[in-house]
């Protein structure tokens, strides 16, 4: 069929608007296919490549904000400062009013050689920008992520001043000095976040916790609070300080500023009941003894009245039960402080988990076994007993089954806590709890299954726990198939878990004799030095110590014995200690113990540790 010359015309010139329109969109695809391949050469290393192609882009303007960084990068890496210096003069022409340009001209200049050159862009940028604070971040953060920290620092500095706004840019300078490793600054920048702003001090403890590992990172932090609660007794300051304390375990200097805050604000106790707590937990008796008692005397109208009280009896109890010969008197003077406690508040949460921790002294130092489990039973079966209470006492009359001799009952009880909780961590110890009894009994198959299920998924102390025990199986089960001498381990075992510290050391000594050279020596070994150590028999701890350090000082349990033994010449010999503890630092490096060796080497040499 014909076309007609004015349908052709129409036609032709359609096509051509089409071109028209469409080349242009063609054109971008081009250079984006271009860019992408540019940017697979630069990603695989094939420098040369990727610089023909850039070059190229490199004449349009449009494509300058797509492929600067790796253009530049590469053309200063490869040294070719002259089409370096070019590119950057004509990329300053094409975006004028970009800082970051600007700054990319003083890098060149830097890095050719001209640091005078650099300076003075460098310079001029920051006094530009320095009185407007959007800008000024944007030129710092730059300079930060080029890693030119000493010139992100001044720009925040420098606005800082210009703006007299000593507020600003607090985290950003932090970060800076972090990164660059000043932690004086560092502090100071946190020190000055708080006096403005004290809503951020969890953020800033948890960075300080990461950042402040070693004792005289702390000592710095600890002498610069002393010295702005002196002058400014600012809240935030006072909370950090404990918190510094705390660190450190210092709870009588954590206990004296939280006193003298809980009476500046007229509080109720709760700041001082919090560092008691801690205390305990830490077996600092003596400190959590005086700090509840300070808390009974002062505040017997708040609600840490009654847990201050029990909280002290408890840290008593501790503290007698730490002490060889345990006194007797003591133990039954304890129970009757519990019983008191009883008839003054009546039975409530606080009081009956004191009935709780009353039915251990009777069983574990009176053995009035039958007193203790009528006790638990009150406990468990009470409307008033909270939740978790319940759930431990149910698994103190677990362990005191086994103490009877009927571990099918403490069995049972455990299975009933771990289904009771299920998925928590008090499910997770009486899971913990069976696979020990099993383990006791000599099924180590048994006690295997549980522990494999508690490595993973639980809490990092029970997940610690159940790793060590199923290595202990492990270890010392796979060459012996009677397990005889496995058996015989936890046997002693169950003799410590009962208290019948006697008895395990004549087994443990017979062991020795029956199984030299065993697998289980350092272990034997081990628990000698530990139940000396509970009798108060410090010689003859050392003295095992001493022998499973010359023969097992690499093996697992080889930092944990070099600590103990230092830690018991601090009583007789400091010499002796220091020098221990100087070995510890050397031989062991990577143990959980390192921190707090190095803490006792440097009071011991008498340096000041604050």
């Amino acid at each position: 069929m014909l076309i007609s010359k004015k349908l052709y015309k129409i036609i032709a010139s359609f096509a051509c608007l089409i071109l028209l329109i469409c080349t242009p969109y063609i054109s971008k695809s081009q250079s984006n296919n271009e860019i992408l391949l540019a940017n697979e050469y630069f990603e695989q290393g094939d420098v040369d490549k990727a610089l023909v192609i850039y070059e190229e882009l490199a004449k349009k303007k449009e494509n300058i904000l797509l492929i600067h960084k790796n253009y530049f990068d590469l053309l200063l890496s490869s040294k070719d400062f002259k089409k370096a210096k070019s590119y950057i003069k004509k990329v300053n022409r094409f975006y004028p009013n970009n800082p970051k340009f600007k700054i990319d001209e003083g890098i060149y200049y830097l890095i050719s050689g001209d640091k005078a050159e650099a300076n003075e862009i460098f310079e001029k940028i920051i006094n530009e920008k320095k009185k407007d604070q959007q800008r000024t971040r944007s030129i710092a953060q730059y300079f930060f992520h080029k890693q030119y920290y000493t010139w992100a620092e001044k720009a925040y500095l420098d606005s800082r001043k210009a703006l007299k706004k000593d507020n600003i840019y607090g985290y950003e300078l932090a970060n800076i000095y972090i990164l660059s490793n000043n932690k004086d600054k560092m502090l100071n920048e946190y020190l000055n976040i708080l006096k403005y702003n004290a809503s951020n001090i969890n953020y800033i403890k948890n960075v300080l916790q990461r950042t402040m590992k070693e004792p005289e990172d702390i000592d710095s932090l600890e002498e610069k609070l002393v010295e702005l609660v002196q002058e400014d007794n600012k809240r935030p300051y006072v909370e950090l300080l404990i918190w510094t304390n705390l660190q450190q375990k210092d709870f009588y200097g954590a206990f004296v500023q939280a006193r003298a805050l809980e009476i500046r604000e007229k509080g109720n106790g709760e700041k001082v009941y919090e560092i008691g707590s801690i205390a305990l937990s830490n077996k600092d008796y003596e400190m959590a003894i005086e700090i509840f008692d300070y808390i009974t005397s002062n505040f017997s109208h708040t609600p840490f009245y009654a847990l201050a009280r029990k909280n002290a009896i408890k840290a008593k109890s501790e503290h007698v039960k730490s002490t060889y010969p345990v006194d007797l008197d003591a133990i039954n003077n304890l129970i009757a402080e519990y019983d008191k406690l009883f008839l003054d508040i009546g039975a409530n949460k606080t009081s009956l988990e004191g009935i709780r921790n009353q039915a251990m002294l009777h069983a574990f130092y009176l053995h009035q076994f039958d007193t203790a489990k009528e006790k638990l039973n009150f406990v468990i079966d009470n409307a008033r007993t909270g939740r978790s209470v319940r759930l431990k006492a149910k698994m103190d009359l677990g362990d005191l089954h086994i103490f009877t001799q009927e571990p099918w009952e403490s069995s049972l009880l455990y299975s009933q806590v771990e289904k009771e909780a299920k998925s928590t961590p008090i499910a997770y110890e009486a899971k913990f709890k069976n696979a020990k009894l099993s383990y006791f009994n000599g099924d180590f198959d048994l006690a295997k299954a549980h522990l494999d299920i508690l490595k993973e998924g639980t809490t990092k102390k029970i997940a610690n726990d159940a790793m060590a025990l199923s290595l202990l199986i492990k270890d010392n089960t796979g060459l012996d198939s009677t397990e005889y001498a496995m058996k015989r381990y936890s046997a002693i075992d169950l003799m410590l878990f009962q208290n019948k510290k006697d008895s395990a050391l004549l087994a443990i000594d017979k062991m020795l004799d029956e199984f030299p050279g065993h697998s289980l020596t350092d272990e034997l070994h081990w628990a000698k030095a530990n139940i000396f150590v509970s009798l108060g028999q410090d010689d003859q701890a050392i003295a095992s110590l001493e022998l499973l350090i010359e023969d097992y000082s690499h093996d697992i349990l080889g930092d944990d014995a070099h600590f103990l033994l230092a830690n018991l010449y601090e009583k007789t010999d400091k010499n002796k200690a220091m020098e221990l503890y100087q070995e510890f630092l050397i031989k062991h490096k990577g143990s959980i113990f390192t921190s707090e060796a190095r803490k006792k080497f440097r009071m011991l040499r008498g340096d000041e540790v604050y």
